[in-house]
């Protein structure tokens, strides 16, 4: 760790799950990019302004892997920033990815004073337990807005990975009303990369000459037999990085190796795996390239309900993801399987309003699509990212783990930029994998089962050994679970909560 020269703290080779919101305190240029400092609660990073190139000192931005990808006011900011820090979501941000590899487990995973909370959970009251909201008045409104609106029970889906361990971390789907059940999606990015590009990533990672570079969430993801982890103990060359830039850098500095960064995620994350390529294009790069296994939500979302076991009757559709794509692919899903959609954010607050709004439309019979979120999402997303994602990348089938091939539903390297591809510069394309039937991670990821509901939960199936990406990653439902100690189904709790 190096200290910065604004006094703050700079933290080396890091990942970043979360979209963080920051306040830019320096800008400049660096090999023809814009660049800046920005200030996240006393952490400063390096971020990447192409995206926003019109943000100046003082502003606040949401910034995913490195870039800043959309505006936010300050308010929303410093609110945001209270929070995770509360949580000690920053710490998880900012921490050393390599010792809580090392030490993985559930106190490696989550803060102490949600450990706290979590174990005094059982028995509380209910009044206490809405206290914890950052707004407890609000909260409670919130709640009983449900309730009395609520006639019948209806099944509602959060899609973001980070939306459901905000709903297990404060325990919302035990406070709402027991019409209204909440079910858990395939939105955790690293939970539905397909076993074969994990031993694609090993396989590459193991050969010599190879700086093999990943955001931390991707160290204890099994592969067959195997993860990133233990090929480092084993003489690899892994390094985690905080944005795909660092790769770039890394390139730059060992011109006798091949650097190669592991491109996964969903729309937040392929913004800025696109400008790397465009970047490593740009400075005639020969020795970078990019394993891809990126994700689209609607095509996702369209596959869930068209599965003939589907209860789904309405989505919370990601905030961050349609912070960069806008919400223009949405009505004709929710016209073609008359569901409502109601974009929302990650906050507990957040949350609720998405409910809310997704229950009121289904009372009335209605099937729209609502932005909840629009402090961070406007109707057209980012228009700079989505050209950008428009040039390097183009649409293809995507098979998703434990789900199967999703068509039209992934993004890879678009033909002109194909000499970036790992896969053909590694020929490591022929290589195929049988998910281990014992998981049932897909299940969980299409909504069909709850991770307490699965018989290798908290047995054969543990964060220190995980049979599935959903039990390792810090979006899994398993893992929310597992941290959060929901080891079997708990008591809904939605009857005393009071309205101030």
């Amino acid at each position: 760790m190096e200290h910065g020269k604004h006094g703050k703290y700079r933290i080396k080779e890091e990942h970043m799950c979360l979209a963080v919101p920051g306040r830019v305190i320096e800008v400049r240029e660096s090999d023809g990019t814009r660049m800046a400092d920005l200030d996240f609660g006393g952490v400063v990073k390096e971020v990447c302004l192409e995206y926003l190139p019109d943000l100046q000192v003082g502003d606040y931005a949401i910034v995913h892997v490195g870039f800043a990808l959309q505006r936010l006011d300050e308010e929303s900011a410093l609110r945001t920033l209270k929070l995770f820090e509360e949580l000690g979501l920053l710490q998880e941000e900012f921490g050393d990815p390599w010792e809580a590899a090392a030490a993985h487990g559930p106190a490696a995973q989550v803060p102490a004073a949600a450990r706290r909370a979590a174990r005094g959970r059982a028995g509380r009251s209910t009044v206490k337990y809405v206290e914890e909201f950052q707004n407890p008045e609000l909260a409670a409104r919130l709640f009983e807005r449900i309730r009395a609106t609520v006639t019948r029970p209806w099944a509602l889906m959060e899609v973001c990975g980070g939306q459901t361990h905000t709903i297990i971390r404060h325990g919302i789907d035990q406070l709402l009303p027991d019409e209204v059940e909440l079910i858990h999606g395939p939105g955790c990015p690293v939970c539905v990369t397909p076993l074969e590009m994990i031993d694609k990533a090993l396989e590459i990672a193991s050969r010599p000459g190879v700086i093999f570079c990943s955001f931390g969430d991707m160290l204890r993801v099994p592969g067959t037999g195997r993860d990133l982890f233990q090929v480092r103990g084993a003489g690899g060359d892994v390094r985690v990085v905080y944005s795909p830039l660092d790769a770039i850098r890394l390139a730059q500095q060992n011109p006798d190796k091949q650097v190669v960064f592991f491109g996964i995620g969903f729309e937040t994350t392929a913004p800025p795996n696109a400008m790397t390529v465009y970047q490593a294009r740009r400075l005639g790069l020969t020795n970078f390239s990019m394993l891809v296994s990126h994700v689209r939500v609607p095509p996702a979302i369209d596959a869930v309900m068209s599965s003939p076991d589907c209860r789904v009757q309405g989505f919370l559709a990601a905030g961050h993801v349609c912070s960069v794509m806008g919400i223009e692919e949405y009505p004709v899903l929710a016209d073609r399987h008359r569901v409502p959609i109601v974009v929302t954010g990650f906050e507990p607050l957040d949350i609720l309003e998405g409910v809310r709004r997704t229950v009121e439309q289904l009372e009335r019979g209605e099937h729209t699509v609502e932005n909840a979120y629009p402090r961070a999402v406007r109707p057209e997303g980012n228009p700079a990212a989505r050209a950008m994602l428009a040039d390097v990348f183009e649409v293809t089938d995507r098979p998703w783990r434990g789900i199967g091939v999703i068509p039209d539903s992934g993004w890879r390297l678009a033909a002109r930029y194909r000499e970036f591809d790992a896969e053909h510069r590694f020929d490591v394309r022929d290589i195929a994998t049988v998910e281990p039937a014992e998981c049932r991670s897909g299940e969980v990821l299409q909504g069909l089962l709850k991770p307490h509901e699965c018989e290798a939960f908290g047995t054969l199936c543990t964060p220190r050994t995980p049979l599935g990406a959903t039990m390792v990653s810090s979006e899994g439902a398993c893992a929310a679970y597992y941290l959060y100690r929901r080891l079997e189904a708990g008591p809904r709790r939605s009857e005393a909560i009071p309205v101030a």
